[in-house]
């Protein structure tokens, strides 16, 4: 009994830290003829729970990854620091390339591109991402609580959630053209934090991802307004 609040509380983080991933996944999925979005998506869940799972089982290794590398300018460097800058900065890219994609390009919702370099290429970006994420994941888990037993249930009981969840918010997101630039805007958002926490500036994520709660809630009232508009008119 006495694991059961902490193993609630590491799923319910992982779950929250694992929205980055399902709007990653479903934002490059979208990229996809309709036959692939669902194997994308499918592949990139399960990988980033291989991950998880693989990076437990050399969790001695992953502790490693906090210790200091090399210091520059009086900030210290690790591993892990180094992983969350360089995948920051990967996010902030892909995000913006594809903001710039919706709203200044000529914009074709399923691009014309050789199906087998497509997928392959976009489950690599899938991939690379589930890598920065995976680690950060462990480290705060390992963080929270110490039996193994009870990381590996978190995470096998996350993923699950995610491969329902993932479906439904993908579709949502690639049905409303603003809440995917609100979905961009938000992975952008965690890009930067990701490249603070590499620097030792920390933002609680609390404060993220009660901001995009909130941009969500008036995206979703200024739909409802213009969906009465046109009814009036």
């Amino acid at each position: 009994m006495d694991a059961i609040i902490p193993l609630i509380s590491l799923i319910a983080l992982e779950v929250i830290l694992g929205i980055d991933n399902i709007i990653f996944i479903s934002i490059l999925a979208d990229k996809l003829p309709d036959s692939q979005r669902n194997k994308l998506r499918t592949w990139g869940i399960l990988l980033a729970m291989v991950m998880r799972l693989l990076l437990l089982a050399v969790i001695s290794w992953i502790l490693k990854l906090d210790k200091t590398l090399f210091t520059l300018f009086d900030i210290e460097f690790s591993g892990k620091g180094l992983i969350l800058i360089l995948g920051g900065l990967f996010l902030i890219y892909k995000s913006t390339k594809e903001i710039y994609h919706k709203t200044e390009e000529a914009s074709d919702d399923t691009p014309i591109v050789p199906k087998q370099a497509s997928f392959g290429r976009l489950l690599s970006e899938v991939i690379l991402l589930d890598l920065v994420f995976s680690i950060d994941s462990i480290i705060t888990a390992v963080g929270m609580v110490q039996q193994l037993w009870v990381m590996y249930t978190a995470v096998v009981v996350t993923v699950l959630i995610m491969l329902v969840a993932s479906k439904p918010i993908s579709e949502f997101i690639r049905q409303h053209p603003s809440f995917k630039i609100l979905a961009l805007c938000f992975l952008m958002m965690i890009g930067v934090s990701l490249i603070a926490e590499g620097f030792h500036f920390e933002i609680p994520k609390g404060y993220i991802y009660f901001s995009m709660a909130f941009a969500f809630l008036v995206d979703v009232i200024q739909m409802k307004v213009e969906k009465r508009v046109k009814k009036l008119a």
